[in-house]
């Protein structure tokens, strides 16, 4: 087979311009094209994109915060109001912004208590305190606030005409909810009578370990 000539006396024509140059210096673009080194063009790097991966999601060996999880509310002393309205015993409970919603269960405790009792009895013992709860005393014959299944709360306040108050607002910041009420099993003599003591609480049903 033939050599090839250099070319330094040949001329080339480019394929972009049509134009005669030396043949010596041309060079060949990447689309093929033979054109002369002053009108060279590079690949445009858009044509060639690099692929860029997904944003990432997690972190290695994460430490997510629990799940919260429904605690005590303390109870302002004598929190308590029994009321007596159609023939049936309501009880107004003082809880200053409780954030609670209709329909919810509540349960009363009275003062915490410290026991020697060991592992096991109802599930309002803190086992690794030895932490119990004594009862809410009977105030105007209601003397049913120890109920361990709890109450189903109303908001607001209810007075002895069956009208009840506070029970929305408008602006939550500044006129927060501090009222909820609860229909009482048992018969006030009074009315209108405040009581359970200090140290009470509002709660769940069932008390959870928060740290296990």
């Amino acid at each position: 087979m033939g050599k090839y000539a250099s070319g330094k006396h040949a001329l080339a024509i480019s394929d972009r311009s049509g134009m005669a140059f030396p043949y010596d210096e041309m060079v060949r673009e990447w689309n093929g094209f033979l054109v002369h080194t002053s009108e060279y063009e590079p690949k445009q790097p858009q044509l060639e994109p690099k692929p860029v991966g997904s944003d990432a999601q997690a972190l290695y060996n994460p430490r997510p915060q629990p799940a919260s999880k429904t605690s005590l509310i303390l109870l302002n002393p004598n929190p308590f109001t029994s009321i007596i309205y159609s023939g049936t015993t309501y009880v107004n409970i003082f809880s200053e912004d409780h954030q609670r919603s209709a329909g919810d269960v509540v349960r009363f405790r009275g003062p915490p208590v410290v026991t020697s009792a060991g592992p096991g009895g109802d599930d309002s013992d803190d086992l690794k305190n030895l932490q119990s709860f004594g009862n809410i005393p009977t105030f105007d014959n209601v003397s049913d606030l120890n109920n361990e299944n709890g109450f189903t709360i109303a908001l607001g306040q209810i007075d002895s005409s069956g009208n009840v108050t506070g029970a929305t607002t408008t602006d939550p910041l500044t006129t927060p909810i501090n009222y909820f009420y609860i229909t009482s099993a048992s018969n006030a003599t009074s009315g209108n009578i405040q009581g359970g003591g200090a140290n009470c609480s509002a709660g769940p049903v069932t008390l959870e370990v928060v740290n296990g």
